[in-house]
């Protein structure tokens, strides 16, 4: 790689120092993949062809220092692609995974590099390590089989070229859901048809008409509009309209242009000769050797079970509602555009309350503030903004600081929806902490969502869900800017089991239903007021409503994931929908149309890695739920009822034994040396109101 191509590159900062995100650009990006992939390889083949007797430093460390800053390059532009997508950039983008693909391929296969491994675990060096890095080389030789080191001939060959049609693929598959969702929108001209939308959104709606050049309001898919719409719109036809247009997003329902049939197929058969390749009979079985659970049995058996449990709950939940729609609002038959109108109408009815109602309370200033001052008292961490540039105006970078003013890590914060941003809400990680002789390298992570943004120069108002989303995702930046782990592959994100991993993010959910942090997180738009008592006391009654359904619904998803995933061959698109209306028969209650086209755009299995892995977020629950309850067992009363749940002792053996531990042993571990045993699942199911009484 020619040095003056790549001369003033910001992705090629030295590794110790910060990018500048505003200086990136997509033309950066390929040269930049290019000049590090190159510095890799070559470090890669002196450490296989060293003849020393291999130990950490002729070995991993000479392998991880080039590969950190490759990775880190890749992480950013990767990063970038899904919150500031523009055409040049996509292609840059993906004119890149190829040459990633094709490298991460050919490092799994690197047979000199996979016996200087199994020779430092047979060397006396081995016991030397610390037990952190001796679960490194032990990770790094699973992982080397399951990446088909031990394939030989034409199965090599079978399995690179594999892995590289899989990125290819399941970039396709986010792309098609972010433009099919970008590309959709209906310009209302009637007032009227927006009756029962709360007034923020209508604003929004008419600025984004305004932004088009066009009069009157301007809807879309996305979550801070879609989601107002199917709650609060008291006309049906409208709420038909964008549930359609939601249901069949990026399918052969929608515009052919981003149909995500062939890419459905095209990932399950991928996957399926990949499992095979290496000795499996399904990809569930293969996935499940990296994870706590033992076997897809397991996973089935759990699923089902929650099912069970959940099943007299969520049947009483649906009559109820119902009767409710029936009697009171004249709908009947409830269609599926017409659940959360109805649920919202019931559950105002029933407990006085609604989001809507809570929403002025939660500025976004407020719940930041009580979000830190929370992760203060928890950890004893502060965050403090920074005038680093980001990647949009709307992106802000936070130092975080220990009790001495020591910065531990950076976060970056993306809070807004909008056009080019992929949906959802996720963390990221840039740089894991890494000790390198004399030099600390501190964490950096990313923080997303994609809630509404301020309107008519008042500053944006979140929902509970968007609160909760906002704690949830500062449970997993917490589990890489708290950590421990001097070693990069020990790290959270790079050695926790994925059906562990939700543990921390789940676990600060909690925190969103407590009296004094609502106090701290609520303080009205117009009045400056916290969450008045009356109205916190209905919220905590309204907690489970329809919870028996919801769990459902995850069962559902869940395991629809795991059924597709235990076959030996792929699926066509048609058994796809078949299998998810069986799973459908067998547990939910809830039936959508017969149009309703869900898998195309479920990115967590097709983009987002939880192929095989979506039942995570229950197996994950039940640890969460558990941990917090040690936190309820600790707590202190206070007065009218409340509890004061921050208890030290407790607080300092979850940060030491779940947080700051990251990877460095098996979660299971973690685990009972927080709670001093395995983990129950009776949390749970008290925390959502699945015990009887």
């Amino acid at each position: 790689m020619n040095s003056t191509r790549t001369a003033g590159n910001p992705l090629l900062v030295p590794a110790e120092a910060f990018v500048d995100y505003a200086a990136v650009r997509p033309e950066h990006i390929e040269p930049a993949v290019r000049e590090l992939i190159e510095a890799s390889r070559a470090a890669i083949e002196t450490a296989a062809a060293c003849t020393e007797p291999p130990d950490w430093n002729n070995l991993v460390e000479a392998v991880e220092t080039p590969s950190e800053r490759l990775h880190r390059a890749w992480a950013i532009a990767g990063h970038l692609n899904s919150v500031v997508n523009t055409p040049e950039l996509r292609a840059a983008y993906n004119a890149c995974l190829p040459l990633m693909s094709e490298f991460s391929t050919w490092v799994g296969l690197h047979r000199g590099l996979y016996e200087r491994y199994r020779a430092l675990k047979a060397s006396p060096a081995f016991a030397g390590l610390t037990p952190a890095r001796r679960r490194i080389v032990e990770l790094a030789l699973r992982d080397f089989r399951l990446s088909g080191v031990e394939l030989e001939g034409a199965a090599r060959e079978t399995y690179a070229r594999n892995a590289e049609l899989q990125a290819q693929v399941s970039q396709k598959f986010s792309e098609n859901v972010l433009d099919a969702t970008d590309g959709w929108s209906l310009l209302i001209t009637d007032e009227t048809c927006l009756d029962g939308l709360p007034a923020d959104v209508i604003a929004a709606a008419a600025q984004a008409a305004r932004t088009a050049g066009e009069t009157g309001w301007k809807l879309t898919l996305h979550m801070p509009c879609y989601l107002p719409v199917m709650l609060h719109a008291r006309d049906r036809e409208l709420r038909q309209t964008l549930y359609r247009a939601h249901a069949t997003r990026a399918s052969d329902q929608g515009d052919p242009a981003f149909d995500n049939s062939e890419s459905i197929e095209s990932l399950l058969a991928l996957r399926a000769e990949e499992a095979a390749l290496l000795g499996h009979t399904d990809f569930a079985s293969l996935r499940l050797e990296t994870r706590m659970a033992d076997s897809a049995g397991q996973v089935l058996d759990f699923l089902r079970e929650l099912a069970t449990r959940a099943r007299p709950s969520a049947q009483r939940d649906l009559d109820e509602l119902r009767a409710f729609a029936a009697r009171e609002l004249g709908i009947e038959p409830l269609e599926p555009w017409d659940i959360a109108y109805a649920s919202e109408r019931l559950r105002e009815s029933r407990y006085a309350y609604s989001d809507e109602e809570l929403r002025p309370y939660f500025t976004e200033s407020q719940v930041l503030n009580g979000l830190f001052r929370v992760i203060h008292t928890l950890f004893g961490a502060r965050l403090e903004v920074s005038d680093v540039p980001a990647w949009h105006a709307d992106a802000r970078i936070y130092r975080v600081l220990d009790a001495e003013g020591r910065e531990l890590g950076r976060l970056g914060v993306d809070l807004y929806a909008r056009p080019g941003k992929q949906g959802g809400a996720w963390v990221d990680s840039e740089r894991s902490r890494r000790v390198h002789g004399e030099c600390l390298h501190t964490p950096l992570a990313w923080l997303t969502c994609n809630f509404p943004s301020p309107q008519d120069g008042r500053e944006a108002l979140l929902s509970h869900d968007d609160v909760i989303t906002l704690f949830h995702e500062s449970g997993h930046a917490m589990h890489t800017l708290l950590s421990r782990v001097d070693d990069p592959g020990a790290a959270a994100f790079a050695a926790v089991e994925w059906d562990a991993i939700e543990l921390p993010s789940q676990f600060m959910e909690n925190f969103c239903w407590e009296w004094d942090v609502l106090q701290s997180l609520t303080r009205h738009v117009d009045t400056g007021a916290p969450l008045p008592r009356d109205l916190y006391d209905r919220m905590i009654a309204a907690r489970n409503f329809q919870s028996g359904l919801q769990t459902l619904r995850q069962v559902e998803f869940a395991l629809f994931d795991m059924l597709i995933h235990t076959r030996t061959s792929g699926l066509s698109i048609s058994e796809v929908l078949d299998t998810l209306d069986q799973v459908r028969q067998e547990v939910a209650l809830l039936i959508p149309p017969a149009w309703h086209r869900f898998p195309h755009a479920f990115s967590h299995l097709f983009a987002g890695g939880y192929g095989a892995g979506y039942y995570s977020y229950k197996w994950a629950e039940v640890l969460s739920a558990d941990a917090f309850a040690a936190f309820e067992e600790a707590a202190r009363p206070g007065p009218d009822g409340t509890r004061d749940v921050f208890d030290p002792a407790t607080s300092r053996r979850y940060l030491d034994e779940i947080i700051a531990v990251g990877g460095s042993r098996p979660a299971a571990e973690s685990f009972r040396a927080f709670r001093g045993r395995d983990p129950s699942i009776d949390a749970l199911l008290r925390h959502s109101g699945l015990v009887e009484t």
